[in-house]
């Protein structure tokens, strides 16, 4: 099994308001999870173990629209207090949270980071 953790690790080094990184399996099972060292989590584990099987379930609704949408790029949710990206590669789903106040380019950036320093989960 691969050490996921030097990957959660250079995600969260790809910008100083990234705050929270995890590789989710198919079911939502946290396979790996790390917050950035000074960040203090907004949810108690068994929130963001909730959280992370909710996120699961979302992967396998919009996968029923795959045929006639095509699939999902990614998903990005704004909050008040931070924003939640979430990217699916083939056998896993990565899920990040940052600072709000970067721009929606950054933002963009970050994604298409993401997304290829996973392909191959």
């Amino acid at each position: 099994m691969t050490n996921l953790v030097p990957i959660l690790e250079d995600i969260l080094s790809l910008d100083s308001s990234m705050r929270f990184a995890a590789i989710i399996d198919l079911k939502g099972n946290i396979s790996e999870a790390i917050m950035k060292k000074g960040k203090t989590s907004l949810k108690s584990q068994k929130e963001e173990e909730h959280f992370c099987k909710q996120v699961a379930l979302g992967r396998r609704m919009r996968n029923e629209f795959n045929k006639s949408l095509g699939k999902v790029n990614y998903v990005h949710i704004e909050r008040e207090k931070v924003t939640q990206i979430v990217v699916y590669p083939k056998r896993k789903t990565v899920y990040v949270t940052l600072e709000p106040k970067l721009n929606m380019e950054r933002k963009l950036e970050i994604v298409h980071l993401i997304k290829k320093k996973t392909a191959y989960l």
